[in-house]
């Protein structure tokens, strides 16, 4: 059984898409629509932007969401997931391509969650660190001890954690997770505490547009971030995706769900292929593969 799996944010690069956009009418009739929904050129910045306009939050998460459901689109009648999962970013990804939302609200969803969580990041700085060579617990019984916000944030392979808090905590952290005897642990440059409790004025912003966009059954089980469950529930789906913003992702336990419910083979839809390492850190053996 293949599963396909839809990448994050830090997976963009300049030129990303340009491909599809060039050889496949869909493709570009899709690009052109989101430049129209989005007031302002994103083609232009995707294809031959510079790193840093593609590093502005208002425009990565759009690009990554574009690029992957773009792409999923392309494949047409080869395209058939039987269970599919994203990666913070990447859920929303996923459940356009497996009709739980149409591509418009979609797109609309991850624009304003972008913008979201940028506003929440300017109002409080806060910073996340990228923890490996640990067992899950150790660090999150460190995060527990420090008396500020510091939690686990993604659970992205055995062995690799992500936190996140205030920029006090993480340093804090750090030094204790060191001591602890950690292989790494290196402050990761991304704006701000992804997935903590400081994300909580996203949430509350995201979670009205959330509320007021039209879900539907998706055309196969999405494994959720929020507890690394399959829903085909279009309520469920939606009051897991409200909670997604301050909530870990729980890749690690998706990825073992996913093969536990039958999975051979992974295919990552969207740019780079980080998931397809994180998967195999998992387990060695399966299948992975970009789509194309």
């Amino acid at each position: 059984m293949k599963a396909y799996v839809f990448p994050g944010q830090g997976a963009q690069f300049v030129g990303m898409g340009s491909d599809l956009y060039n050889t496949s009418d869909v493709a570009k009739e899709f690009f052109e629509k989101a430049n129209n929904i989005l007031g302002f050129k994103i083609t232009d910045l995707m294809f031959s932007g510079t790193e840093e306009d593609l590093k502005q939050t208002k425009v990565t998460q759009p690009a990554i969401f574009l690029h992957s459901v773009i792409l999923a689109k392309t494949l047409g009648e080869d395209f058939h997931p039987e269970m599919a999962a994203g990666h913070s970013l990447g859920e929303f990804s996923a459940l356009v391509a497996a009709e739980a939302i149409s591509f418009e609200d979609g797109l609309l969803l991850v624009s304003k969650r972008a913008l979201a969580m940028q506003k929440a990041c300017e109002l409080n700085p806060s910073a996340m660190a990228a923890i490996l060579g640990l067992d899950d617990e150790i660090v999150e019984n460190i995060c527990k001890e420090i008396p500020e916000i510091v939690v686990p944030a993604n659970y992205n392979s055995p062995g690799q954690i992500v936190i996140s808090g205030s920029v006090e905590g993480i340093d804090r952290a750090i030094e204790k997770l060191n001591a602890a005897g950690a292989k790494r642990a290196i402050k990761l440059n991304v704006g701000g505490a992804f997935h903590s409790p400081l994300m909580e004025p996203a949430r509350i912003e995201l979670e009205k547009a959330i509320d007021s966009t039209i879900f539907s059954h998706p055309v196969c089980p999405v494994f959720q971030n929020v507890d690394a469950l399959p829903y085909t529930d279009p309520q469920k789906i939606k009051e897991n995706l409200k909670l997604q913003l301050t909530a870990p992702v729980r890749w690690t336990q998706t990825v073992k769900n996913m093969l536990a419910d039958g999975a051979t083979s992974f295919a990552e839809v969207g740019p780079g292929t980080v998931l397809q390492g994180l998967i195999k850190k998992v387990d060695r053996q399966v299948l992975t593969e970009s789509a194309v």
